[in-house]
């Protein structure tokens, strides 16, 4: 994610915040490689044959990031940051759906070729992992942040840092932690063979 030059994205953000739209249209031709990166991220995650493609999973978040009102960017790094989250619900939303759509929700009939396509304990453990971030969140919201940003963000140690206005060595023992109690956590939920 270091691609374009932390200034340059800034200085749009900050124009953006000011309710400059012509700033925001320049930052999403600016930044769309790098969401774009982001979501290809997110899909590699996902079991092969997910209805939903990248592509999709790019314009639905860059819609969101366009309709945020009232956000104050901090910079290049809080913008990563929440388009990761956005990213992150649209693929829990979708799979929840999906485990709806599966208890017979409104759904239409599938044969059984086309039921075979779709992974159901993959969308089951999008959702687990999603629950399971909210509860450490909930514990410690800092730690839920720093899950967020470095593993569905990809940011790295010091732009988490920069962000949460913390030291990188607390950033580092904290993201230690956060992932030990979430293995705990996810452990406890997993299928018993």
């Amino acid at each position: 994610m270091d691609s374009t030059p932390r200034n340059d994205v800034t200085e749009l953000l900050v124009a953006w915040s000011n309710g400059n739209q012509a700033a925001r249209d320049q930052l999403m031709g600016v930044v769309y490689d790098e969401l774009h990166r982001l979501a290809r991220r997110y899909m590699r995650r996902e079991s092969p044959g997910h209805t939903l493609q990248t592509s999709a999973l790019l314009n639905e978040a860059f819609l969101r990031l366009v309709d945020q009102k009232n956000v104050q960017w901090q910079n290049r790094a809080h913008f990563f940051g929440i388009a990761a989250q956005m990213m992150r619900r649209i693929l829990v939303d979708y799979a929840r759906s999906r485990n709806y759509a599966k208890r017979g929700g409104g759904a239409r009939a599938l044969s059984l070729d086309e039921a075979l396509v779709v992974s159901d304990a993959r969308n089951e453990e999008v959702v687990n992992v999603h629950e399971a971030l909210e509860r450490l969140t909930e514990f410690d919201s800092r730690k839920g942040q720093i899950v967020e940003l470095r593993f569905f963000g990809g940011l790295s140690i010091e732009e988490t840092a920069e962000i949460l206005g913390v030291s990188p060595g607390t950033v580092m023992r904290d993201w230690t932690l956060a992932k030990a109690w979430l293995h705990r956590e996810l452990s406890s939920v997993a299928p018993e063979s």
